[in-house]
């Protein structure tokens, strides 16, 4: 039977730590690889949009709510997996898009958005009120974010009563990495200071308390912390259990919650499985899948260029560039150096901000050239040798591109399917 959300809490007090990897992703190959891993394992998957990537002005992907709804539907009907094993969530749903507005506009932007997400289906609500709009201070105290938290609370309470359908799960605070990762070399990480989890958790109690919403409280599955994890353009900060160990013995006083956290990208099994033994049992990964997607199409790339005299020298990677040049707005803030520095991270950056430009329809036809170019053909095994050695497997019978590019994504989400299962294991 998979592991459900509301699962979480009782296995860490029944000394099972469990977890369940967050799939913050809209590509298409990125969810069919998460439903076909869900579908061949039985395990949940847990899909989350972002409140910039989808909301109900469309976003920077064009969808609405129930647009990524649809889609994750149909992903999922292809894909044979079952509706029961599908939880969608919403990430960092606040005001965050609407910022440069007053106060009072860009919340109720906030709960139109939020009552979007729960008419959809989604279930998993981030709450996230904590930052400042025009005219305030760039981060909020935190009564001010659990005022904020409380009235978008009662938004979702409402639009669920409406569906019939389950009342949501929260998730509550904020102390976050940026978006993405961060945009400079990085030393170390402090994680969250324990005593201030646990006002955020307290001041939270008592707001949703003050409002009448002890119930929408009592389902606040976990709280959002920073354990001390990051990646930036060039490096990652790998978890280090000593020193989150205050910080995860809050939990000790909060057995009905867990930690969630955010930027677990390229971790790796043991980092990743130290972080559920010690509460984080909410791992979300993003940029790691759509860089490995970047990789997987960028190796076809080199062999079709060196496979097929008429598909040119690297056509896709090309088009990349020139997509990513004309239109910089998703990547020019981030990526600072010369210009070859700057075109280095266009590409290869762990931030990964390429992935903004995959929808493209420039990056669309140059993906389906490719796909179009090599399906079917026989890849000789010395250039997977060359370019892509772990899928040597793929060589020598009629290829398949888009099951090249799933089975690479899955291999970093069997990563952490091991991980979020590596306590149970250890005991058996």
């Amino acid at each position: 039977m998979a592991l459900l959300l509301d699962d979480l809490a009782p296995c860490r007090r029944n000394d099972l730590p469990r977890g369940i990897t967050s799939v913050c992703s809209a590509h298409p190959l990125v969810l069919r690889a998460a439903l076909r891993h869900g579908r061949d394992t039985g395990e949940t998957v847990l899909i989350e949009a972002t409140c910039n990537q989808v909301n109900h002005q469309g976003g920077y992907t064009g969808m609405r709510p129930t647009d990524f709804r649809d889609m994750v539907t149909e992903l999922a009907r292809q894909e044979n997996c079952p509706e029961a094993l599908i939880v969608l969530g919403g990430d960092h749903l606040g005001p965050n898009p609407w910022r440069h507005l007053s106060a009072d506009l860009a919340m109720a932007e906030a709960a139109a958005m939020i009552e979007a997400y729960v008419l959809a289906g989604f279930r998993k609500i981030h709450l996230d009120a904590s930052m400042g709009c025009a005219g305030e201070p760039e981060a909020l105290d935190d009564d001010t974010c659990a005022m904020r938290a409380v009235q978008l609370a009662a938004v979702a309470e409402r639009a669920a009563d409406q569906t019939g359908g389950p009342r949501p799960r929260y998730i509550i605070g904020t102390e976050v990495p940026p978006p993405g990762g961060a945009d400079h070399v990085l030393d170390t990480v402090p994680p969250t200071d324990p005593e201030a989890a646990r006002q955020t958790i307290a001041i939270h109690r008592r707001a949703f308390a003050n409002a009448g919403l002890e119930d929408a409280f009592a389902r606040v599955l976990g709280i959002v912390v920073q354990p001390g994890v990051e990646f930036g353009n060039h490096n990652v900060i790998a978890y280090d259990p000593a020193a989150a160990k205050a910080l995860s013995r809050i939990l000790d006083d909060e057995p009905d919650l867990v930690f969630e956290a955010h930027s677990t990208d390229y971790q790796g099994v043991r980092p990743l499985s130290d972080l559920i033994r010690d509460g984080f049992a909410i791992l979300k990964v993003g940029p790691e899948l759509t860089f490995i997607l970047r990789e997987a199409l960028y190796a076809l790339d080199l062999i079709a260029s060196d496979l097929l005299p008429d598909y040119g020298d690297r056509p896709l990677m090309h088009a990349m560039e020139a997509l990513m040049c004309a239109r910089s707005g998703n990547w020019s803030r981030h990526y600072s150096g010369a210009s070859g520095q700057q075109r280095l991270l266009r590409h290869y950056s762990l931030s990964d901000r390429i992935r903004y430009y995959w929808a493209q329809p420039e990056a669309e036809a140059a993906v389906a050239t490719l796909f179009n170019a090599l399906r079917g053909q026989k890849l000789p095994r010395p250039l997977l040798w060359q370019h892509m050695p772990a899928a040597s497997h793929f060589a020598d019978t009629p290829f398949d591109p888009e099951a090249l590019v799933i089975w690479r994504i899955r291999e970093c989400l069997r990563a952490y399917s091991a991980a979020c299962a590596s306590q149970l294991e250890a005991v058996a």
